[in-house]
């Protein structure tokens, strides 16, 4: 053997096999998908650029799932709202929790491999509708990227979690613009929207350079000043369907908060645009036009961001109706003919099939109870309003209510079934126009236009309003626009769907558990505690030939922050942590604890009654975003009934800023002192309310008081009652 063989036999025999680089991923591999490659791997938000939400894996399938087990978790930094879609590639999760922050663990083991926190402000908490949630981040060539409830959207290196650059997408700094969707990255290009319709901000998507961070191009969903040349032919257009300027004055609304697809063979890009600011259509556009693009799909030029078509579900939405649940694309057979189709359900309560080369619509259903159209107009393409979806001159009750028929939680859609797997729910609630608008300058200010009436504190009155909203999983053929099979739930906002090729659809549920049912059938096949409620989609994936799910579990966003009395039907606590289980494993999920206070004396009312109503519109446009409307939580956040008498004492210092550090925004550019006493003093009658209607249900059955997670409403959770 020669000098240079044996050197070259050494080489070959010595020296290691060198590892993927982690987050590998491209637009090939996402492409992949579709054709069922990329079988072991979740690589983007909704698996592929369709958005299904179907998994090939079936190792994991309905004969054997009953033997699913904990494998691991892993505990998440803050115990609230969590609402993130991991990301696995090649054995390695790259998920969020609350405040944004990005955490990389081995999908086998659960060991955290590194944590990166972007430090968003506390006092940040007050600024969107939900709580300082996140769904998720995006991979491509090495690198991860989160946005930030602040607002910025953040490149890091996969492999170490260090910050390789961060971007300002926020328009206006003086309005209270946030970020709580997930990225996607289409042909090199970051893909981002911002949150912050009910705050009075201007909704757009932006498109960033993957490397570099730099812009490449923004659309705006809804027109700038009229006084100004229009950004685009697109804002020109829309210019002609808004009137009066209380638009101008509130931003428009329109915001693109969460969904977004990709079709690589037309190169369109789909996005969903959220609603009005404010939701009331007199104050935003004097009753007149169809305010484009709100609650829209709109398709545009990933290259350009040029528009090229658009379909609106809700034209000028006035209760809420977004259009910015999930989008899902499928090629399926329609009266003989394949059809290149979108499919959405937004919160309207209607199941919408589109053809995604042009926007036509194709068919359109409602899934759950609707009062405020008859039907789907497949001509115009337009609802048919019913006389009593108008609240404008008097309060009427609309199905669904401003929380939707169908919510952010995804869905899934099994080309074995021909099904998509809806997380509906019925809701109706009463809307009454205010009667005239609260514009107020300033940042954290809710003015959706809107009064809702309070809610009654006997636990039995609540008890039946709640068994009223139903949450349902609902198997829809999208097809034949019916119902083949569906779930009932205990409460609303159960969580995302995942639909895998073992017939199989899993599920988080609103009253901690995790479920799987038969995707034909819907037979419940296996179910185990998760300690908390569990809104995110599910995930699957394969690591050396073992098939894993995982669960992100943690209770919160706009169901028990502002529907205080209803979402407590569901029992549950905020507890965060990552669940993820495999066959023929036993390990154990730690306790659920729920620590009570009883309430505190409350001090007396000292403000005119003929000023409350006033202190109540304070209180709803400042306060209830966080605390619940009308002052009744849901336990993710303080109820602030049960302020003891040092925090009374306090409490214009609070509000003023004494606790920013802490999550309480300071409203001391906003509010005068005796705004302040308005509100303080609404906050102690609700106090004094709750105080007397419980001691008449104590005398009425002679029980005592009902504690909370135990079906009543007379007690709060010990960590959120005191945090502030």
């Amino acid at each position: 053997m020669t000098r240079t063989t044996l050197a070259l036999t050494l080489l070959l025999t010595t020296t290691p096999t060198l590892a993927a680089p982690p987050a590998n991923v491209d637009g090939q591999r996402i492409a992949r998908i579709a054709t069922g490659g990329e079988a072991a791997n979740w690589l983007s938000h909704g698996r592929g650029y369709d958005e299904k939400r179907y998994s090939p894996l079936k190792k994991i399938n309905d004969a054997n799932v009953g033997k699913l087990g904990l494998a691991w978790t892993h505990k998440l930094d803050i115990d609230m709202g969590v609402e993130a879609t991991p990301i696995v590639v090649d054995g390695v999760m790259y998920t969020t929790g609350p405040y944004s922050i990005v955490y990389a663990l081995d999908a086998v083991s659960g060991k955290l491999l590194w944590k990166h926190d972007p430090k968003v402000p506390k006092a940040m908490a007050g600024e969107g509708c939900c709580g300082p949630v996140n769904r998720g981040v995006a991979v491509w060539k090495g690198r991860v990227y989160v946005g930030t409830f602040d607002g910025r959207l953040v490149a890091l290196d996969a492999a170490s979690g260090k910050q390789l650059w961060s971007v300002d997408t926020v328009l206006d700094h003086a309005k209270s613009y946030t970020i709580t969707g997930a990225p996607r990255i289409v042909k090199g290009k970051v893909l981002i929207g911002n949150g912050g319709a009910e705050f009075g901000v201007r909704g757009y998507v932006t498109a960033y350079d993957a490397e570099t961070g730099k812009q490449a191009w923004r659309f705006f969903t809804v027109p700038g000043d009229p006084k100004l040349p229009p950004e685009d032919d697109a804002m020109a257009m829309a210019l002609k369907t808004w009137y009066g300027d209380g638009w101008i004055k509130w931003g428009g609304g329109g915001t693109v908060w969460d969904s977004m697809s990709y079709d690589p063979e037309l190169n369109q890009l789909y996005i969903g645009v959220g609603n009005g600011s404010p939701f009331n259509y007199q104050f935003r556009s004097e009753g007149k036009g169809d305010n484009l693009f709100l609650s829209s799909v709109v398709a545009l030029d990933p290259d350009t961001g040029k528009y090229i078509w658009h379909y609106q579900t809700t034209p000028a939405d006035r209760w809420d109706f977004t259009a910015a649940q999930q989008m899902t694309l499928a090629d399926i057979e329609i009266d003989g003919k394949v059809r290149k189709v979108l499919m959405q359900a937004p919160k309207n309560g209607f199941f919408y099939v589109l053809d995604r080369t042009n926007g036509q619509l194709i068919s359109a259903k409602n899934i759950v109870p609707v009062n405020w159209a008859s039907h789907i107009d497949l001509a115009t393409g337009r609802p048919v309003l019913l006389p009593d979806a108008d609240y404008a001159d008097g309060p009427k009750l609309i199905a669904p209510a401003i929380i939707g028929g169908h919510n952010w939680h995804p869905m899934s859609y099994s080309p074995d079934t021909g099904l998509v797997y809806i997380p509906a729910q019925e809701t109706a609630a009463a809307l009454e126009a205010q009667k005239e608008p609260l514009f107020i300058p300033s940042k954290a200010v809710v003015n959706i236009g809107l009064n809702v009436p309070d809610l009654p504190e006997d636990p039995a009155i609540v008890d039946k309003i709640s068994q009223s909203w139903r949450g349902r999983l609902v198997a829809w053929d999208p097809v034949k626009q019916e119902a083949r099979w569906s779930q009932e739930y205990r409460t609303i906002y159960n969580g995302g769907t995942l639909a895998t090729a073992g017939n199989l659809v899993f599920q988080g549920t609103a009253d901690g558990r995790v479920v799987a049912y038969a995707a034909d059938s819907g037979k419940l096949l296996w179910q185990s505690p998760a300690n908390t409620g569990v809104m995110a989609g599910p995930v699957t994936f394969e690591v050396k030939g073992e098939q894993y799910v995982s669960f992100m579990a943690g209770w919160g966003g706009t169901f028990p922050r502002i529907l205080g009395p209803l979402s407590l039907a569901a029992k549950v606590k905020p507890e965060s942590r990552i669940l993820t289980y495999k066959l023929g494993v036993k390990a154990t999920l730690p306790a659920a604890k729920f620590d009570t206070v009883p309430l505190p004396p409350p001090p007396p009312v000292t403000l005119e009654a003929d000023k409350m109503p006033m202190a109540r519109m304070l209180f709803n446009g400042f306060c209830a975003n966080c605390h619940g409307l009308n002052a009744v939580s849901g336990g993710v956040v303080p109820d602030l009934r049960y302020l003891t008498a040092d925090k009374h004492a306090q409490f214009n210092a609070i509000v003023a800023g004494a606790r920013a550090e802490r999550g309480m925004p300071s409203f001391a550019s906003a509010l005068l002192p005796e705004h302040m006493e308005m509100i303080h003093q609404y906050i102690v009658k609700r106090a004094n309310d709750l105080k007397g209607e419980l001691e008449a249900v104590k005398a009425a059955k002679g029980t005592g008081v009902l504690l909370p997670f135990q079906g009543g409403v007379a007690g709060v959770s010990q960590s959120t009652a005191l945090c502030r």
